[in-house]
């Protein structure tokens, strides 16, 4: 008897591709039963795609050539393991005024979406990673010291309660000061105050209830600490980072070479300045390596989207400390956002959509009004500007760009198939723009007194109706009168004619 073999869900591996300063780097995982991963390849090419850019604010023809055929070649891989990947750009593509035509050469040519991702989400990312399954009581201080930037985190748990991402890093240090083959006590003093106070501007000192220990999550402060470290020992202190910091400056290049990997010898020296201002400025006695990241992080996010966990408020309360920010009304945002998740989940076997809309048509609700900050009479456009343009951890930046449309058309004109907003977007996010869209005009029309009379919705569907029943602790007579002018297009969008009952 021939047993067949399960067939394999879209998303049972998932790929982490990492564009950072010096090399660019992949992982697949398979997901397991458990919801852990198993990893089924890595690979790092040291192609340097941060190389001239710190100087000059441009990727060169070459770079961008090298860096293209490493995410063709990684692309392919992907597909043949049928991976859901993701894959982001740190800071070198991130500074690049050209930018825009390497993220649009990796999609035509590698058909890769390439997510320049801001320095607070790649601090976001490179937490998860390295705190995955971290007790939730647990303070940690995460180091990771890349090419381009350095991102800093403090954690209670696998959640961050302060990140920091500076624009410092080993290979914007070595092309800043351009050291000789052996770096002379001038030399190394001028590195070493520069990055002292650039970390010292950054970052006020020593974090209340931080631990005194740190763990370092990238390739540099793994090789730094290895250096440094005493034989047998799997840290490295304050004193011995110091000291390596000297002795990596007094080898010449050759030496250096024989002790590292060829690409990391030449910025060894920069990265350890940068770890030794770290460590003073932070109070830190000790540094541990560890081999978990920014791709593992990716890879640990990707998972939790497929699941996508509802009691998760992180990007919830990201979106309100933004509206915050902008002056907007908290109580009209989140019960506007309670009766938009209301209407979504009620609604589930008519729209159809894939979860991952849900937390998106969430932040679109609490933000839909941060425009007014700039303008009433516009604010729907102006608030699209600001989604777009606003960093929101947690949210890629097409995801960004979906969060916003969304929002434009909470009010005013309606999206049809032609309009400019929608252009960039595929057939599939155009389906989710609209009806999260009209999912959000009924639930901001079902508040238009911004007094919160609505207390409770629920909806049957039955033949062509949608009936919607709507339960108030006062008069709603405004809301209903408002929610008349939703009803054509409700119909429009789902098909069927919504009938409004208020008790």
């Amino acid at each position: 008897m021939v047993q067949r073999r399960r067939a394999r869900r879209p998303d049972d591996v998932v790929g982490a591709i990492d564009v950072g300063s010096n090399a660019v780097r992949l992982e697949l995982a398979r997901v397991l039963p458990d919801g852990s991963l198993e990893t089924l390849h890595t690979e790092r090419d040291p192609v340097r795609p941060g190389e001239g850019v710190f100087a000059t604010g441009v990727i060169s023809q070459a770079v961008a050539d090298r860096v293209i055929a490493t995410l063709r070649r990684y692309a392919t891989l992907c597909r043949r393991h049928g991976a859901r990947v993701r894959a982001v750009a740190t800071s070198a593509v991130r500074e690049a005024k050209n930018r825009e035509q390497l993220v649009k050469r990796a999609r035509d040519e590698a058909g890769l979406t390439l997510d320049v991702v801001s320095g607070r989400e790649e601090a976001r990312l490179i937490c998860l990673g390295v705190l995955h399954g971290q007790g939730p009581r647990t303070r940690s201080l995460c180091i990771d010291i890349g090419g381009g930037s350095t991102e800093v985190i403090y954690a209670q748990g696998e959640t961050p309660k302060e990140l920091w991402s500076l624009n410092l890093g080993a290979v914007r240090v070595t092309e800043l000061f351009r050291p000789k083959d052996r770096v002379s006590k001038k030399e190394l003093t001028l590195m070493r105050d520069f990055c002292q106070e650039m970390v010292a501007e950054a970052i006020p000192g020593a974090i209340a209830g931080a631990p005194r220990s740190a763990l370092g999550s990238s390739g540099t402060v793994g090789a730094i600490v290895g250096f440094a470290r005493a034989d047998g020992v799997g840290y490295a202190t304050e004193a011995e980072v110091t000291d390596a910091v000297e002795a990596l400056a007094d080898m010449d290049l050759e030496k250096r070479r024989r002790r590292f990997d060829v690409r990391r010898a030449d910025i060894v020296v920069g990265g350890a300045v940068v770890l030794e201002a770290l460590m003073r400025q932070l109070k830190v006695e000790r540094v541990t390596p560890v081999d978990r990241g920014l791709r593992e992080g990716i890879l640990v996010d990707l998972l939790r989207r497929r699941r996508v966990d509802r009691n998760d408020r992180s990007l919830a309360d990201e979106a309100v400390a933004i509206g915050g920010r902008f002056g907007f009304s908290e109580p009209h945002a989140r019960q506007v956002a309670r009766l938009s998740l209301a209407l979504f989940d009620e609604l589930l076997s008519l729209h159809r959509l894939p979860a991952a809309a849900r937390p998106w048509l969430e932040v679109a609700a609490l933000l839909h009004d941060i425009g007014h900050a700039v303008s009433y009479q516009r604010h729907h456009k102006h608030s699209h500007y600001l989604i777009q343009n606003l960093e929101i951890p947690g949210l890629t930046d097409r995801e960004r760009a979906i969060v916003g449309a969304i929002a434009r058309f909470h009010r005013r004109s309606w999206p049809d198939a032609s309009h400019e907003v929608l252009r960039p977007f595929l057939a599939s996010e155009v389906r989710v723009i609209r009806q999260c869209a009209m999912l959000l005009r009924v639930a901001d029309a079902l508040d238009r007194s911004h007094h919160q009379p609505v207390q409770q919705i629920s909806t049957t569907s039955r033949g062509p109706r949608v009936r919607l029943a709507v339960r108030a602790k006062q008069s709603v007579d405004l809301e209903l009168w408002d929610l008349q002018h939703e009803l054509e297009l409700f119909h429009e969008v789902f098909g069927k004619q919504l009938v409004v009952v208020a008790t």
